[in-house]
């Protein structure tokens, strides 16, 4: 029986980079042959973080999930606290929906901060030279500008067209290691898989 691993999502190009991000978690994890990954529900952060809005995205995720898995809400916590906005909305998601498995993981500041916490990992994609990743990768907003910046000689950052192949080449043992919030997501992958992280 497959495990299926149900998500939301607040941005482009996370709908196509992160369904990568899971499969490539799982194998790291020894289960990516019984993993499936329907393709994520796009919502407004906005939306996900007005009363019941988070509640309403997992509602209508967790019909996708009929047996192991669960599901797993990824938004960007900008401005936010991650340690203190992640625990508001699990316990709202998870109160709609007891019957599954919900994870919700908050990007530090953003998903592209993970981009940076392994930069030397992406060097020569679409002609990059040798990247040195920042010491606090999470550290203040900017990651998508830095990643941009980064670009510009070869062509624009477009998340829709670039966050899954970036996502594709990531070293997921860089970002762990340099990235809090890529380790949160992680083992919320692993619980969701029922492994051990």
């Amino acid at each position: 029986m497959s495990t299926v691993i149900a998500s939301v999502v607040e941005g482009h190009g996370e709908v196509t980079a992160l369904p990568k991000l899971l499969r490539r978690l799982a194998d790291r994890l020894g289960v990516v042959s019984r993993l499936s990954t329907p393709e994520p529900r796009r919502v407004p952060k906005d939306q996900l973080l007005r009363a019941g809005g988070v509640e309403l995205a997992v509602t209508r995720a967790a019909p996708l999930v009929t047996g192991p898995g669960g599901v797993l809400v990824l938004i960007d916590a900008d401005a936010s606290c991650p340690a203190e906005l992640g625990p508001q909305l699990q316990a709202r998601a998870q109160a709609v929906r007891i019957d599954r498995r919900i994870s919700v993981v908050l990007a530090k500041c953003e998903f592209e901060a993970w981009f940076l916490a392994a930069g030397q990992s992406l060097s020569g994609w679409q002609g990059l030279p040798a990247l040195e990743s920042p010491a606090e990768p999470e550290a203040g907003r900017g990651a998508k500008a830095r990643v941009e910046n980064w670009m510009l000689p070869f062509g624009r950052y477009k998340p829709r067209r670039d966050q899954a192949a970036l996502t594709a080449i990531l070293d997921l043992d860089q970002a762990r290691e340099h990235s809090p919030s890529f380790d949160k997501l992680w083992r919320e992958v692993a619980n969701l898989l029922e492994v051990s992280p």
